[in-house]
């Protein structure tokens, strides 16, 4: 039973670490598999203001799930008989809250909120990762397609 419960926590925690692989971007220079080859909209403009904001994590269930089966496995080494029953559904409901909490937290960024002024005189204001800066009055590039917009120099 010791190996069973070990195989299941390695296991909760290797899919907890895979977590970070998992997290969407949202960064101006990287592009998902599905947006190669595409053909985006461009338009120019001047960056207005920039703002730094977070980036919330995400909540897939991954952290909960896994979270639940590291706190189950622990709180059945809890007492005996019916005391071990209420130790694994206490440890699974506490380990599924914190491993919750622990995926919102490791796939939490740092962004910038960028408003353009566009060359025909409209604003638009995109949030994305702050992998690049960009400071009031750069000259940008705003790129558009399948609903992503993403501003670079």
């Amino acid at each position: 039973m010791k190996n069973f419960s070990r195989m299941v926590v390695a296991g909760a925690i290797t899919v907890s670490a895979l977590l970070t692989g998992c997290a969407t971007t949202s960064s101006g220079s990287v592009y998902s598999g599905g947006q190669a080859r595409q053909e985006q909209t461009v338009r120019m403009g001047v960056v207005e203001s920039v703002r730094q904001v977070t980036i919330e994590g995400s909540k897939s269930g991954v952290g909960t799930i896994a979270g639940g089966v590291v706190g189950g496995v622990a709180g059945s080494n809890v007492g005996g008989g019916k005391g071990s029953t209420i130790g694994t559904i206490l440890g699974a409901v506490a380990g599924g809250v914190a491993g919750s909490a622990i995926e919102q937290g490791v796939t939490k960024k740092q962004g910038l909120e960028i408003t353009v002024k566009l060359d025909n005189g409209q604003l638009r204001a995109i949030t994305q990762d702050a992998d690049e800066s960009f400071r009031p009055g750069d000259r940008v590039r705003l790129l558009s397609g399948n609903g992503v917009t993403r501003v670079t120099h």
